[in-house]
């Protein structure tokens, strides 16, 4: 049964295979779904460290062989002496928000231990085996990694994390180079054989709060012993045949569910691609994503806020009221669709996963921004998130324990009827919800394949309402929505990342995306 990721390409190397795939390894040996993506999880922490690692958060979107869908959220929280000020420091223009203050108490492994608790079936340590290896044996700089690496040179010389990537003579690796993440191989070989206590109340707890603390962090050993992985039932939307399962705030599959609901109403077929209507269809779709925008303030921790708004953007009565509002050939200022100006982020990784039982996890991890914080755990080697950071924007306080808002939008779509599932997720940051809504406009109601679905370039509506073309985007429609009055761009680089398995009776596809060089695998 076909698994997709999309961080685990690397270049040949004698050790290594030019296309690793633990989690199809895994399930080969009798490992569940969850199995399969904890080991691909930790397998891209260092193959794309950039994005994501142990020192981050995740959120699993889990369907039991049942039809039961779970959800299990290790998202970071804000640590109890956080700096009261920490709003104020907030940037206005996109840029690095580099520093310990921005640390969020990380979540992944403790995230990684529920769901195995529930739903692995291999021993926990065999899950690390694979990445301790590779990571004391060293791995090639994959060619994504490599466009990240010089803005390391912003970095002081001897700071910890440009050491990591840089050789003997103080110069960043290639493209290539061989890396070796040896202290981040003795904490998993730890954590693997002690269980995730390791990193929450034991030594190696010491040693990364030593280390935040001499970076300026306020992360204490209380604040690692207090973290726990919540478990919770997804929330869930009909879109036409589909159910569509999804994690309740601080994620972003509410705002997703709000985007297809909005544009279900419209009737959208294959035709809805094809000449006048294909403007139509986007500057219906771009002006959806303007509205969106403006609802994801709403994507609050529940322990700290009410989701009554969060409760009422999903539902099909609301989307009716804001289709209404919406033009066919004109757009308008923030203020029609109530935005509040936050920061776009573009880290993160995604997994998608079926097994032949029937089970699937879609699950989204993160670091947050490129590197993170850039604060990197000499002692344990961890390279640590900035994920508070996410409140910038979105709120006025914030408080000890709460979790940020998210975009991450793991989610599962089941349709009885067809007796099809879709197991679909996206990397990105902000782009997640792009990257996903239309992946499944083109899938489910646009008549594409999952691969054209995933390689259509797309549009990102950012905070500031501005529409960023990927450079193969249709021309005509980039110049018509100008017209319109849309301010436009067209990014060289682009961060949105989709993987997907679809399963329709016995026919199985998977697809990962090209965008950072990702293949998917199955037996």
């Amino acid at each position: 049964m076909p698994l997709t990721s999309n961080h685990l390409k690397t270049p040949a190397h004698s050790s290594i295979l030019s296309y690793f795939f633990p989690a199809r390894d895994v399930l080969q040996l009798g490992g569940s779904a969850v199995d399969g993506a904890i080991a691909t999880l930790l397998c891209t922490s260092i193959i794309n460290p950039q994005s994501m690692g142990i020192g981050g958060g995740s959120i699993f979107t889990i369907r039991e062989q049942s039809g039961r869908v779970r959800v299990i959220n290790a998202r970071e929280t804000v640590p109890k002496a956080f700096k009261t000020d920490l709003l104020a420091m907030c940037p206005t223009t996109i840029q690095p928000m580099e520093g310990a203050h921005w640390i969020g108490v990380p979540g992944d492994i403790r995230g990684y231990e529920r769901a195995h608790k529930l739903y692995g079936r291999l021993p926990w340590a065999s899950l690390f085996e694979p990445t301790i290896k590779m990571a004391r044996e060293g791995v090639p700089i994959p060619y994504v990694l490599s466009q990240f690496l010089p803005l390391l040179l912003k970095e002081k010389p001897e700071s910890p994390l440009r050491q990591l990537f840089q050789n003997e003579e103080g110069e960043l690796l290639k493209e290539g180079d061989i890396v070796r993440f040896e202290k981040l191989a003795d904490t998993l070989e730890i954590i693997a054989e002690q269980g995730a206590d390791a990193l929450y109340i034991g030594d190696i707890a010491k040693d990364l709060v030593s280390d935040l603390q001499s970076a300026g962090g306020t992360i204490s050993l209380e604040d690692l012993r207090s973290f726990r992985a919540s478990e919770l039932g997804a929330w869930e939307v009909a879109l036409g045949e589909y159910e569509m399962h999804f994690p309740p705030p601080p994620a972003g599959g509410a705002t997703l569910s709000f985007m297809l609901n909005t544009m279900l109403g419209f009737d959208l077929n294959s035709a809805s691609l094809k000449g006048d209507e294909k403007v139509l269809t986007f500057q219906r779709y771009v002006e959806t994503c303007k509205f969106a925008n403006g609802l994801k303030k709403f994507m609050k921790d529940p322990n700290f806020a009410s989701q009554t708004e969060a409760v009422e953007i999903i539902q099909k009565h609301f989307a009716d009221k804001v289709r209404a509002k919406i033009s066919p050939d004109r757009t308008y200022d923030a203020s029609y669709y109530n935005v509040t100006p936050y920061l776009d982020s573009h880290g993160t990784t995604h997994v998608s996963v079926l097994a032949e039982d029937g089970m699937a996890v879609s699950v989204t991890s993160t670091i947050n921004h490129i590197f993170g914080s850039r604060i990197f755990s000499s002692k344990t080697g961890i390279l640590l998130n900035n994920e508070l950071a996410d409140f910038c924007g979105k709120t006025d306080q914030i408080h000890a324990g709460e979790q940020p808002p998210s975009s991450m939008s793991p989610v599962i779509l089941y349709s009885p009827s067809q007796k099809h599932i879709v197991v679909i997720g996206a990397s990105g940051g902000s782009m997640i919800t792009t990257g996903v809504a239309l992946t499944l406009m083109n899938f489910l109601w646009f008549g594409k394949t999952l691969q054209d679905s995933i390689d259509a370039p797309v549009v990102f509506v950012d905070s500031k309402n501005v529409l960023n073309f990927e450079p193969l985007f249709d021309k005509i429609v980039l110049e018509s929505l100008n017209k319109t009055g849309h301010k436009v761009k067209v990014p060289q680089m682009f961060y949105n990342v989709v993987n997907a398995v679809s399963k329709e009776n016995n026919c199985v596809e998977a697809v990962s995306d090209s965008r950072k060089h990702g293949k998917a695998a199955g037996y």
